[in-house]
């Protein structure tokens, strides 16, 4: 069973990634929402957690109380709001980084996004 995580584990887990990124790592940003690309390798992936509690309601409202947008590559990781309350939390197991990933479905599409944790934008929204 995959582990729920809340802020603080999220933002501990973070705490170990290392200060130089792996190639694989190293070779997308990923700093806001993006698909994630065949250059990815996203199979080398550990997935560590999820931010999906359960028994929590969907919530499709976003936070960005500073005008942000999901796009943003400044747009804080409110945990309790979408698109973060949808992730799973998946870290390298080569560099330790941390990703956000989630799975977008359109009307007529399917997109896996991925977002790389930054740790100052974790944040306890209410």
């Amino acid at each position: 069973m995959i582990p729920v995580l809340n802020a603080q584990e999220l933002l501990a887990l973070t705490s170990e990634q290392h200060d130089q990124q792996c190639s694989n790592c190293a070779s997308h940003d990923f700093s806001c929402w993006e698909t994630i690309l065949s250059t990815f390798d996203r199979y080398s992936l550990k997935t560590v957690g999820t931010l999906q509690h359960p028994d929590a309601e969907e919530i499709w409202d976003e936070h960005h109380p500073n005008g942000t947008t999901i796009w943003s590559e400044n747009a804080p990781i409110a945990v309790g709001f979408h698109p973060y309350n949808r992730c799973t939390v998946d870290q390298c197991p080569e560099c330790s980084t941390v990703y956000l990933r989630y799975t977008e479905y359109g009307g007529y599409y399917v997109d896996e996004r991925i977002r790389v944790v930054k740790p100052e934008l974790i944040t306890q929204a209410p």
